[in-house]
């Protein structure tokens, strides 16, 4: 069975739970699905934080090779992360074959592992310090 717009849509919107859920009871319980927020949009998942950093975590859920979609989709979460002022950003996407939400793949930028890891977000390279 292929994927219409709707269908897609929906699996997202479940997924989307799925990785909330998880979150909320395994890290804070505050953290839920965020609604949407049309073009200011500030990623999927809210209440997540981390060194006092806010974290955007936007899921994907679909289906294919990757390798192409990582760079898009590491695009979309950092416009999201300027729309929430956070400090990190990554990318949860679904893993084919399992549907426990601990096994899902993570992706992030290695600026936002330092950030993750220092709990301060290094400069970009040639932007003033």
């Amino acid at each position: 069975m292929t994927r219409n717009r709707k269908s897609a849509r929906s699996a997202g919107s479940q997924f989307e739970s799925l990785i909330a859920h998880y979150l909320a009871t395994t890290v804070d319980d505050r953290i839920e699905r965020r609604t949407k927020n049309g073009n200011k949009d500030r990623g999927d998942i809210s209440g997540l934080r981390h060194m006092a950093l806010r974290v955007v975590v936007e899921c994907k859920d679909e289906s294919g090779a990757y390798a192409g979609k990582l760079g898009s989709w590491l695009g979309e979460a950092e416009v999201e992360r300027g729309n929430d002022d956070a400090g990190i950003t990554l990318v949860v996407a679904k893993r084919k074959g399992t549907t426990d939400p601990g096994e899902q793949y993570v992706v992030m930028t290695v600026r936002d592992l330092v950030a993750l890891l220092t709990g301060e977000r290094p400069a970009e390279r040639g932007a003033a310090a």
